[in-house]
């Protein structure tokens, strides 16, 4: 193997354990905006659900996006175990150990919508069935050669693959398993039911910020000629943006400069650039990132209006965001780093609405059939475990003792206070 290509199967390898990582923010960012009686049931979940989607991708996952087979589906490369080496390029092992981070990250984006409510068999039964028969799917038509890829489709780091397939699993979740309780009043008036910890919000969304130059720059794939430094600092720019821009409306609008709208729009700036990170001007990606930011708000009321109860707003930040980074690309892609990266300018730069065309069409396809996807097998799901729910017994107690026996915070619940020194 070359110098160079120890380099990249190297960068490669750290990019992924930061993508790993991000499974930490999430903890930390679900288990703070959701109430103490249930942080340890989220934390504890988070983490067998990484090991669901890496065994079930590793079986499956990667052979149906990866896979030899035909536009729509992989379909060989199952039980993945490729250990031979290369003079240039990844690795089979590393590719993976990458692809694999990405598929754990949009199932943890799913099961935002599943916050608070859902039996832990739920988790389990879906982890299975999103990580085999969603996520490859959607990934096979824009990163394995699909049909999306093949009309040109640009989605660098997920925009499209990784988020917007999360959140359409997230919505179909929030529909079948319904509001919790006393989210809303008879009359259709919403209460709040505010997270336990916002440091711990905060710094969930800082580990996310910090790991996603794993999950952008890392996408490059590559060291040779250091782009991965240009994708950094779009990254960067529109996270900025975005924690700004929603830091602003959210005080024009409400009075209040709202701490968790202002942690939304770091993340839907994040999202927002995933997609175009190397396909736009710095310029560009501070546009991306202050849209995100602005419509994270909007759209965070919108969903509580019209009483979809989002704990985590996994539809907002991941779906919206989503759509709206898949979208800017077709928009703001400039000729040079389009050609670079194979694909059209947008139509700012006199590319006309062919490359515009091709993303609304991945979002109109992909989320479609994400949503659709997750909620058959959600319906699967409740068959095979007797519903998707807890009783509303559970619930009113809490997840962390009805599904784990012990809460998260055991001496801050009533009647497990310690006493003496």
């Amino acid at each position: 193997m070359t110098e160079l290509a120890l380099m990249d199967n190297l960068w490669v390898m750290i990019c992924a354990v930061l993508v790993l990582f991000m499974q930490g923010g999430f903890i930390l960012l679900e288990a703070g905006s959701t109430r103490m009686k249930n942080a340890g049931h989220i934390a504890g979940k988070t983490i067998f659900t990484v090991g669901i989607a890496s065994l079930v991708y590793w079986a499956v996952g990667w052979g149906f996006a990866y896979g030899e087979g035909n536009a729509f589906i992989g379909m060989s490369d199952f039980f993945f175990g490729d250990f031979s080496t290369a003079e240039e390029g990844l690795v089979g092992s590393v590719d993976f150990f990458f692809q694999v981070m990405f598929a754990a990250i949009a199932l943890t984006i799913a099961f935002g919508g599943f916050a608070e409510r859902a039996k832990l068999s739920t988790y389990i039964v879906f982890a299975v069935l999103f990580s085999a028969f969603v996520y490859p799917i959607v990934a096979h038509w824009i990163w394995g050669d699909g049909w999306l890829a093949n009309l040109g489709k640009q989605d660098f780091a997920g925009s499209t693959v990784v988020h917007l397939t999360g959140a359409m699993a997230a919505l179909a979740a929030t529909i079948l398993l319904k509001p919790r309780l006393g989210k809303y009043n008879k009359d259709g008036s919403a209460n709040e039911l505010a997270g336990h910890n916002q440091v711990y919000t905060a710094l969930g969304v800082l580990i996310l910020w910090v790991g996603w130059f794993g999950f952008n720059a890392g996408s490059t794939l590559e060291v040779a000629d250091a782009f991965f430094g240009y994708v950094a600092l779009n990254t960067q720019l529109a996270a900025a943006a975005g924690a700004v821009a929603a830091l602003f409306i959210a005080w024009a609008m409400t009075g209040k400069s709202d701490v968790p709208t202002m942690l939304n729009g770091a993340l839907a700036g994040l999202v927002a650039i995933t997609a175009s990170c190397a396909f736009v001007a710095p310029w560009a990606a501070v546009v991306i990132g202050i849209v995100g930011g602005l419509i994270v708000f909007f759209s965070m009321k919108f969903f509580d209006k019209a009483r979809i109860d989002d704990p985590i707003f996994a539809l907002s930040v991941h779906g919206v965001a989503g759509i709206w980074g898949t979208i800017s690309t077709g928009f703001f892609a400039t000729p040079e780093l389009a050609a670079m990266n194979g694909g059209s300018a947008g139509l700012f730069y006199g590319g006309g609405f062919s490359q515009l065309g091709v993303q609304v069409l991945s979002v109109v396809a992909c989320g479609a059939f994400a949503f659709i996807a997750s909620y058959v097998l959600l319906l699967v799901t409740k068959a095979l475990v007797g519903g998707l729910r807890v009783s509303e017994e559970e619930e009113i107690v809490g997840l962390d003792l009805s599904e784990h026996g012990s809460y998260g915070y055991p001496e801050s619940m009533p009647g497990n206070e310690r006493t003496g020194a």
